[in-house]
């Protein structure tokens, strides 16, 4: 399977969600994930496990882990952050999570597989489907 990598550096006030469907975009990356992620958050937007809506915070936060997989056709992202006193949470990376100093992004792309996103009955959500590139 072949394998291409990237790293990325985020700056202030923008986007992390955002920022990284649009490197999907810009790169024509069909299927991908990170493979790591550091740095700060000064907004962050998370849909917690088993919750429709998304929960926000303002405050300086650190990026302890960010996971999941990407592509054009849709991402799935669970970020971990943590406050000034340790306190950690974590949850679906949704749109509004602001940089605050820098994120680093390490990525990895597999330019012969496509992941998809279809409607699945168990779950009742899009879960991730696999395919060979045919071209």
């Amino acid at each position: 399977m072949m394998m291409e990598t990237f790293t990325i550096r985020l700056k202030p006030d923008q986007d992390l969600f955002r920022s990284l469907n649009e490197f999907c975009l810009d790169q024509k990356i069909t299927a991908g994930c990170i493979l790591t992620c550091v740095g700060s958050l000064q907004k962050a937007a998370l849909r917690l496990a088993n919750q429709d809506n998304t929960s926000t915070w303002e405050d300086k936060f650190e990026i302890v882990s960010l996971v999941g997989t990407i592509s054009i056709f849709g991402s799935h992202l669970h970020i971990s952050i943590s406050d000034g006193k340790g306190k950690t949470i974590g949850g679906h990376l949704v749109e509004g999570n602001l940089i605050y100093t820098t994120a680093e992004i390490v990525i990895s792309a597999f330019p012969d597989l496509v992941y998809q996103r279809e409607y699945c009955e168990e779950s009742g959500y899009p879960e991730l489907v696999v395919e060979r590139k045919t071209t």
